[in-house]
């Protein structure tokens, strides 16, 4: 600061931290350290386990199980409440055939023998039978069923703990049909083998009468074998597709009632029955109708609904398998 008195002469003199005298080359900053209390890094390092592994069957029946026995046990899938009074009531209702043959064999009326007992349409019926059984009870179990059976894999992230294991996607996609197409056919040939073996109790047949209907009950099993392996893979494919459950199962419903729609359509206005090959439910219903020997509905050949119900499975497939290929170890 100058002094009042003091004459401005328009010089000042400026001090640097850093001079130029021998010795300040030698300076160096001074920085304040406080003391921290810092925690210890740690280094992670990844070691491969050395140990034995389970059995590749082992692996596969921990998620089959998983899925199945959920249902009934806890500790594994945790199905819905609504989930399992819906397969309770879908399982009895597709016994009403054979409580009608107790029905009848308890009140020893052969009119109701006759209109329900063992034949070829009737199980026909029991399998394929459009209304109820394949326009509620088993498109409704498939969609319930797939609804999160993929779809929350990928949302939840869930394949990580999948595929941090020794479990590659083919098992994974393997184990996830097997668990649906199980549980539809045990609803689906379960019942046609309870309304089969009533008959043969309830009535009393003899050994002849089985050697002429068994053929019949395993054509039966097999259409019922080949509707749950198709819609199986439609409805999976669709919860590949998605990351939510409503989607799948509305898609499925949409996919089976929209192409018999369309296709009835098609065939009250012009009198062809050809599109119903682009419905899953029709083609399966021409193979069977064709293998156990019952007058056809339909006009075309069978074996272009057997051409179509092959091309309809092997797409299905494809787009579950590529769509498989693409789930990540993490949350997507």
């Amino acid at each position: 600061m100058l002094h009042p008195e003091s004459p401005v002469t328009g010089q000042t003199r400026m001090d640097s931290a850093w001079g130029s005298q021998t010795g300040d080359e030698d300076v160096h900053a001074k920085v304040t350290q406080a003391s921290v209390d810092a925690g210890q890094i740690f280094e992670q390092e990844y070691k491969p386990w050395n140990g034995t592994l389970n059995p590749r069957w082992m692996r596969n029946w921990a998620i089959l199980r998983h899925h199945l026995l959920g249902i009934v046990f806890k500790g594994h899938r945790p199905w819905g409440v609504v989930t399992r009074i819906v397969l309770l009531l879908i399982f009895l209702g597709s016994l009403s055939s054979a409580a009608m043959v107790l029905l009848s064999g308890v009140v020893g009326d052969s009119t109701l023998a006759s209109m329900w007992g063992i034949n070829r349409e009737n199980m026909y019926g029991h399998v394929l039978g459009f209304f109820p059984r394949n326009i509620i009870f088993y498109p409704i179990i498939a969609a319930i069923l797939v609804g999160g059976m993929i779809s929350e894999d990928r949302s939840n992230g869930t394949s990580a703990l999948y595929f941090s294991r020794p479990i590659s996607r083919v098992d994974y996609t393997s184990m996830k049909f097997l668990s649906i197409a199980i549980i539809l056919f045990f609803v689906i040939d379960g019942t046609l083998a309870v309304y089969y073996f009533a008959e043969v109790l309830v009535m009393g047949r003899g050994w002849s009468w089985i050697l002429d209907t068994f053929p019949m009950f395993l054509l039966a099993a097999f259409s019922g074998l080949l509707l749950a392996i198709t819609y199986t893979s439609i409805g999976l494919a669709l919860s590949s597709l998605s990351k939510g459950r409503f989607f799948p199962g509305i898609g499925l419903l949409a996919v089976i009632m929209g192409t018999k729609t369309l296709a009835a359509i098609i065939e009250a206005l012009f009198d062809k029955t050809i599109l119903y090959v682009i419905s899953p439910f029709d083609c399966i219903a021409h193979i069977a109708q064709s293998l156990m020997s019952i007058e056809s509905t339909y006009q075309h050949p069978w074996t272009w609904s057997l051409a179509s119900i092959v091309c309809i499975n092997i797409g299905a497939l494809y787009i579950l398998t590529a769509r498989v290929s693409t789930l990540e170890v993490t949350r997507e």
